[in-house]
């Protein structure tokens, strides 16, 4: 199934890549990548010939009804391992497990350190928990990965995709085993995870916003909220106005 969705994606939308060779034939390795779009997971595996496995929560295997069968099918074909996300810690150290699994077994692992979509296009400070312990727990090489443009293909919230050709610019792998068996120290995994972020952000050209995508998001909505509340002041105030002017006709 993977190779037929891989097919069809890559006739539709003509992605352009950079940097397969970076790619190992085989041996483990962790594919930390920039975060634009839900599709990300499926146009990166997509141009690549080995299998690659990210994350995904588990509410897109367990929907019901024959949509929820079909979703989950389509994830599985893809690549997509199931966690569950029901409460922060549990998820984090599910995700983390599912990993070093996925690396012991000599195969790819995809993570998005920001741990969420970019909601304006910029790169947010990476996440220093999953990326950074499961490098340093198996020694695997990190290998940046920027997806470019995939934001305008599927924005949040669009169900059907724009047909144009993304990009994607796969990096030099990043050597951390002088780290290895350091996963407890907080500074360590905080180094290894900017030194990802760095290179992604250079080969994605984005600008780098130093907070978390999730504090970004909160920021969005708050500023959203108040926008709406003072429009409708606003509103309250200009009818109120225009019943006192019909009053004093």
């Amino acid at each position: 199934m993977k190779f037929s969705i891989g097919g069809s994606l890559k006739l539709a939308f003509r992605p352009w890549v950079e940097g397969l060779e970076n790619i190992p034939a085989e041996g483990p390795a962790i594919l930390a990548s920039n975060h634009l779009s839900f599709s990300d997971s499926f146009f990166l595996p997509a141009v690549l010939d080995r299998k690659v496995t990210f994350i995904a929560k588990a509410e897109y295997f367990t929907s019901p009804g024959i949509k929820g069968r079909l979703t989950a099918a389509f994830f599985k074909g893809v690549g997509q391992l199931p966690v569950d996300r029901s409460g922060a810690r549990g998820a984090g150290e599910a995700a983390i497990k599912s990993g070093i699994e996925v690396i012991e077994r000599g195969e790819l692992f995809g993570i998005y350190p920001e741990g969420t979509r970019s909601p304006d296009g910029r790169l947010y400070r990476g996440k220093p928990g999953g990326l950074a312990r499961v490098a340093l727990a198996t020694g695997a090489p990190v290998i940046p990965v920027a997806m470019i443009d995939t934001e305008k293909i599927q924005p949040p919230g669009k169900v059907v995709p724009k047909l144009m050709r993304p990009g994607i610019r796969i990096g030099k792998p990043l050597d951390f085993s002088r780290y290895q068996g350091m996963d407890g120290d907080r500074f360590i995994l905080r180094a290894v995870t900017d030194e990802v972020m760095y290179e992604i952000m250079k080969l994605s050209g984005q600008e780098y916003a130093d907070i978390y995508a999730t504090a970004a998001k909160r920021q969005i909505a708050d500023g959203e909220k108040a926008a709406a509340k003072s429009e409708k002041a606003e509103k309250a105030e200009a009818d109120k106005a225009a019943k006192a002017a019909e009053s004093d006709k």
